[in-house]
């Protein structure tokens, strides 16, 4: 069966395709990290591999879904940045190389494009052919956070599928029922998933994922209170993790507009509506040592640093200008 958390209008429209033999030969699946995207994708691959299954979902328990899950199938490739800042011409050269050739033990050749939006311009040029003409038995999956950041040409040769942010009631009868999570626990890390399963799911199985997270927290609240050097060195150290591993960098900021948002709504008394719910007389102290436009011109400065670190402009001078945005607590 299917795995993936919510998105059932998705499910519905693979479903559909597939059960009508009309499945599109290259799918975007765009949001936000952890909400779903690779589940999905590793699904649908092993739809298209299942031996055991129904057409329209896979089993689950035949070998050729319990290789793909594991990603130790030889029809099944997953391309990464693996570190570095993206997703290069060799990487794409070494696909289409692979794309010519028949599959090996199951019926569809499955090229996962994880990050797609970090493709080097070559690399997306490169692959543009490839896209708009497949061999019939070849299926081409790019997973994607920033639909702004694909060239035009590859948004139009792909059929999108935007996974939303779940509801937390969602997420949280999920890891209740199907990774046997606590209750107290699970409505908790529902909440601080933002929507994103994934990360709720890792999570419950690793108590350093919070904990990271309440360091990262304490950072930002202590950051008000210190003098522009010392915002500056930590703009620096943060540049210099987004230039080594960006998806933790965005992580963090990510982290700071979630804060931000609960500040705010603490402020204007929507409590029942905050993500950090652990952390209700933190937030009520922050939200009575700002005003509400200085709340609202900070998650915009936030959103303004997202937009521009996504463009590529230089991590040290965005986050720096972002540090001089953090707004003076009011006297008294």
């Amino acid at each position: 069966m299917w795995q993936v958390v919510g998105h059932e209008t998705s499910l519905a429209l693979l479903q559909n395709s597939l059960k009508s033999d009309r499945l599109s030969h290259a799918y975007l699946f765009l949001g936000p990290g952890s909400v779903g995207k690779m589940t999905l994708a590793l699904n649908l691959a092993q739809v298209l591999n299942c031996v055991t299954g129904e057409a329209e979902q896979p089993c689950g328990s035949c070998p050729q879904c319990r290789r793909i899950v594991s990603r130790i199938h030889a029809d099944v490739q997953i391309l990464e940045p693996n570190g570095r800042t993206e997703i290069g011409i060799d990487q794409i050269r070494d696909l289409e190389q692979s794309a010519t050739l028949r599959p090996f033990e199951g019926r569809t050749r499955v090229f996962i494009i994880d990050g797609a939006e970090r493709l080097s311009l070559e690399a997306a040029n490169s692959l543009l052919k490839t896209l708009e003409e497949p061999p019939p038995y070849v299926q081409l999956i790019l997973l994607a956070s920033n639909e702004r950041l694909l060239l035009p040409t590859v948004l139009s040769r792909c059929h999108k599928l935007e996974l939303r942010p779940v509801p937390t009631a969602k997420v949280e009868q999920a890891l209740i029922q199907r990774w046997n999570v606590a209750p107290e626990q699970a409505g908790l890390l529902a909440r601080l998933s933002a929507g994103c399963p994934g990360w709720a799911v890792r999570a419950s199985r690793d108590d350093s994922i919070l904990s990271e997270r309440t360091s990262r927290l304490n950072d930002l609240q202590q950051l008000a209170a210190q003098g522009r050097s010392s915002r500056f060195a930590y703009a620096n150290d943060l540049a210099n993790q987004f230039t080594r591993d960006r998806p933790t960098a965005v992580d963090i900021l990510n982290l700071w507009s979630c804060w931000w948002r609960d500040i705010m709504l603490t402020k204007e008394g929507c409590i029942e509506f905050i993500n950090n719910a652990d952390q209700k007389r933190a937030l009520s102290n922050e939200a009575s040592r700002y005003q509400l436009p200085q709340i609202k011109g900070f998650i915009d400065s936030l959103a303004d640093a997202a937009r521009a670190l996504g463009q590529n402009s230089n991590p040290r001078l965005v986050l720096e200008v972002l540090m001089l945005n953090i707004p003076e607590p009011v006297r008294g």
